[in-house]
């Protein structure tokens, strides 16, 4: 009998522990296939560092400060099946120290880097700190740290704050995934990398560069100007010309400092650079106007870099690799017809101001227009061309106004406000690109302001050369279209991109640095939005 008892006792032991087990084992089981269900979970480097969904969360919410880097961060491991990035046979890889040596040097690229536990990524490199962190938190920092570098340098601030500063030009979409692929074959593209960055991006930085230094060198001191002088002219001695000298050397548009005092024919040279380099006539005069701008703190010039190397950021590389396009710099008032890499043709222009600036965007040119008719907007009519009526009964006849139904236009003829020719591009801002009948106003410094279209210099010489290829078209037939004054069409067989864009500061073929006055105010309010001393 004792020996059956201990029998049974046994064999209900075992099927009790076979019990606990199977629970066990279900629990166990029902904890991976959950697991599995909401993650992929990728252990690399003897359970080094550790990679999943609820990693991924777990971290977000213990950093709570780079939750705005999260849904890039896990993108970036989802499109890398959730692999580590950062370590290789237990080792931290090299390329994470490129990395964090680059974000050390944002000021370079003429940012800050402010990103919310730096000192915390500092201890990832520091082999004395006692801060402990896993090799899991290491593995994440980086990749934001990654995110936080490509979003600032490649992409630039936020999209709907690119919109309030009302540029409207298309953006170019940075694929982080592709980037990061790129940057660890060929780390150097974090030096320079003309597929993600607009060529004059680093034209600027060079330029950056440049300025610091003579900032650095404190030779940037201020002109002594003379009240009693209206303006210096060759032939002139002054003290004031002996700075204004040494501010050109400084500058680069003089080589050399004679250190004297009389205007003479270098120092003429050197203005003229000077004035062609900062957007006025090129003459020799150097007035209070002149002074002012060359008196501008060297601080001034180097934010005015900063704010258009962040511009340049915004720009797909490939818009000005396309064989033919025209692009506008509303402060330079200039307007360049490329094609085929070259300058084709370079003309000056004048924009809208106040509140009717011109709008920064782009479209395509679709058609030309000879001989146009200038369809009056119904806040010129009723704000100018109504009270001006009012005031002088033969206004419409000497000015070739008629009615067209409930519309006022201007018949064709040299009179007209469009010119002999216009340039059509779609676009919901009633903008055009057209010929003008005043062109003595593109002999001023600052050429006067339209109502927001774009009047152009070399409207007739523009049209020649897009219907260069046009066998239909040739000079004869154009020029007596211009001239008919009967509207004439000629759709074209390609489009030609247009970019109205606003860069204050532009480094040119030559390699000379440019500065423009911030017509709009723009700069400003740009700014605002890139300096923020916020951590991010």
């Amino acid at each position: 009998m004792r020996p059956f008892f201990w029998f049974l006792i046994v064999l209900l032991s075992d099927y009790a522990d076979a019990a606990i087990h199977r629970d066990t084992t279900k629990n166990v089981t029902d904890k991976a296939l959950y697991c599995i269900s909401n993650s992929k979970e990728i252990t690399t480097n003897n359970s080094l560092v550790t990679i999943d969904l609820i990693t991924l969360n777990r971290f977000f919410n213990t950093y709570s400060n780079l939750k705005k880097y999260r849904s890039d961060v896990i993108l970036l491991y989802k499109n890398r099946n959730y692999k580590s990035i950062w370590y290789d046979d237990k080792q931290l890889i090299e390329f994470a120290n490129v990395l964090y040596s680059k974000v050390n040097q944002l000021e370079n690229e003429g940012l800050k880097f402010n990103l919310a536990y730096k000192d915390k990524i500092q201890t990832i490199f520091n082999s004395e700190s006692t801060n402990e962190i896993t090799k899991t938190e290491k593995e994440l920092l980086l990749s934001t740290l990654y995110i936080y570098y490509a979003k600032k340098v490649f992409h630039g601030i936020d999209t709907q704050k690119i919109h309030e500063t009302g540029w409207f030009l298309p953006q170019k979409n940075v694929s982080y995934k592709t980037l990061l692929d790129s940057l660890l074959t060929s780390p150097e593209l974090l030096d320079k990398n003309e597929k993600q960055l607009f060529g004059q991006y680093y034209k600027l930085r060079e330029a950056l560069k440049q300025y610091r230094q003579i900032e650095k060198s404190g030779d940037w001191k201020p002109i002594e100007t003379e009240s009693w002088v209206k303006e210096y002219n060759p032939g002139d001695s002054s003290k004031t010309i002996n700075q204004i000298r040494h501010r050109l050397v400084v500058m680069g548009d003089l080589n050399t400092d004679s250190k004297s005092d009389v205007y003479d024919a270098e120092l003429m040279a050197g203005i003229l650079n000077f004035k062609k380099r900062n957007g006025y006539r090129p003459d020799y005069p150097i007035g209070s106007q002149h002074l002012n701008r060359m008196n501008l703190p060297i601080e001034k010039y180097i934010k005015t870099i900063m704010l258009n190397m962040e511009r340049c950021r915004w720009i797909p590389p490939k818009l000005a690799k396309a064989d033919e396009f025209i692009i506008i710099n509303i402060p330079s008032f200039t307007l360049i017809y490329k094609k085929n890499g070259q300058n084709n043709l370079v003309s000056k222009v004048f924009v809208g101001f106040n509140l009717m600036e011109t709008v920064l965007f782009s479209s395509s040119i679709s058609r030309v227009v000879f001989s146009p008719y200038w369809n009056v907007p119904q806040s010129i009519l009723d704000n100018e061309i109504k009270p001006a009526m009012e005031k002088d009964s033969t206004y419409m006849t000497r000015h070739h106004f008629e009615w067209n139904k409930k519309s006022l236009r201007q018949r064709p003829g040299p009179d007209n406000a469009l010119g002999v020719v216009k340039f059509v591009f779609p676009n919901t801002y009633s903008i055009y690109l057209h010929d003008t009948p005043y062109k003595l106003n593109f002999n001023y410094d600052f050429p006067r302001f339209s109502h927001g279209c774009i009047n152009m210099q070399k409207a007739k010489e523009l049209a020649y050369l897009i219907l260069a290829d046009y066998p239909d078209w040739p000079l004869e037939k154009i020029n007596e279209a211009m001239n008919s004054g009967v509207e004439t069409t000629c759709v074209l067989k390609k489009p030609i991109p247009i970019h109205i864009g606003y860069f204050t500061a532009w480094v040119n073929e030559a390699g000379e640095i440019n500065f423009y006055f911030d017509i709009y105010d723009k700069d400003r309010h740009l700014a605002e939005l890139l300096f923020e001393d916020n951590i991010e």
